[in-house]
């Protein structure tokens, strides 16, 4: 797995300096997914034939995109403790309301927050909500807002279709425009949720160039819908940039607005994918799905019979593989709900009901 690079800026007292990531390379991951709650309004479609050029599409969203500047308390007892800069990023006002989604590594260990428009124009901002598995958080500004954004669908994103990114690289440069194309999709980047790393699963890969500080800004398409919130980059290479999909966003976003934190369902099992590799390799009897490595003692898992050594090809009839992955296919359970998982035990194929329990913050 290749290093990737978060894309906010960490603000020191001599220079700006980037926040390396090591992505962990894990074959054992134990996955949870949010609840599909959503108080947003459903992705939008643009109709065929309703795009912009590039000039008309940065003046009718630029005005909603805004840069996040992460402050944190610095001082003694003596001098008093005062809010500095220390860290800047990128975001998009999604609402009438003021709500403003940006990536959580942006707003993280922040004491206060503002928010700086595109006319210059600066505003103190207050913490909705942040997930770090997802890696995203919304932050709130009071009063009339210049503009909003819609989300589109980006599970209608092909390969070859232009897109646009706007943001404010080395917290500089505001509302900074590149364009480029959609490079793939279903783009994965394991962390390791027990240990609150984000898991960047289904990422949009794109050759629009993005910087530090664009982290948590919208990558757009040229209907003006923003597709995905650019996120990654990849120092080593040049043009390998990754969004966390829109309609993603859409699940966590409306969470983190309606309760303040994301409700991830726990299935209790530590997995390895079945790839094609590990079938020619292994003889596997089954050429999709998860393989059961371990299971957790009186988990969700466990009290439905799930044991070590099972294959999980499915759940709720819905086929696990690499385009859907374990995790995408929980989003739409919730802590409490009981599923159907299809399960593969020697020459048996099980139909097995799980109550999912919800994970434990870390």
């Amino acid at each position: 797995m290749p290093r990737y690079r978060h894309l906010n800026v960490l603000i020191g007292s001599a220079a700006l300096c980037v926040l390396l990531a090591l992505a962990a390379v894990g074959l054992v991951t134990e996955w949870g997914s949010p609840r599909v709650d959503a108080t947003l309004a459903a992705p939008t479609t643009g109709a065929e034939g309703q795009t912009m050029d590039t000039v008309s599409l940065v003046e009718a969203v630029e005005p909603a995109v805004v840069t996040v500047i992460n402050q944190q308390q610095v001082g003694g007892l003596r001098s008093g403790a005062q809010a500095q800069p220390a860290g800047s990023g990128t975001g998009f006002i999604i609402d009438d309301r003021g709500h403003v989604v940006t990536n959580e590594h942006v707003v993280r260990n922040g004491d206060s927050f503002e928010v700086i428009f595109a006319d210059g124009e600066e505003r103190p901002a207050t913490l909705v909500g942040a997930d770090p598995l997802s890696d995203l958080a919304v932050v709130r500004v009071e009063g009339d807002v210049p503009a909003t954004v819609p989300l589109g669908d980006s599970d209608a994103l092909r390969q070859g279709q232009p897109v646009v990114a706007i943001g404010s690289p080395l917290g500089a440069f505001a509302n900074t425009v590149t364009d480029g194309i959609v490079s793939a999709t279903n783009r994965d980047f394991p962390g390791v949720p027990n240990q609150g790393e984000a898991y960047y699963s289904n990422l949009v890969q794109h050759t629009a160039p993005i910087n530090p500080g664009n982290s948590g800004g919208p990558l757009f398409n040229l209907a003006g819908q923003v597709v995905g919130v650019n996120t990654l980059g990849i120092p080593e290479a040049q043009g390998l940039f990754f969004a966390i999909p829109t309609n993603s966003v859409q699940r966590i976003v409306g969470q983190l607005i309606e309760r303040g934190r994301v409700a991830y369902a726990y299935l209790g099992v530590s997995v390895q994918p079945v790839t094609e590799q590990l079938v020619g390799q292994y003889d596997l009897p089954v050429d999709h799905g998860v393989a059961v490595l371990g299971v957790e003692p009186n988990g969700p898992a466990a009290e439905a019979g799930i044991r070590e050594g099972d294959f999980i090809l499915a759940l709720e009839g819905r086929q696990i593989d690499e385009q859907n992955p374990l995790s995408e296919l929980l989003f739409a359970s919730a802590p409490g709900d009981t599923i159907a998982a299809t399960v593969q035990r020697g020459d048996q194929r099980l139909e097995i009901p799980v109550t999912l329990a919800e994970r434990e913050e870390s």
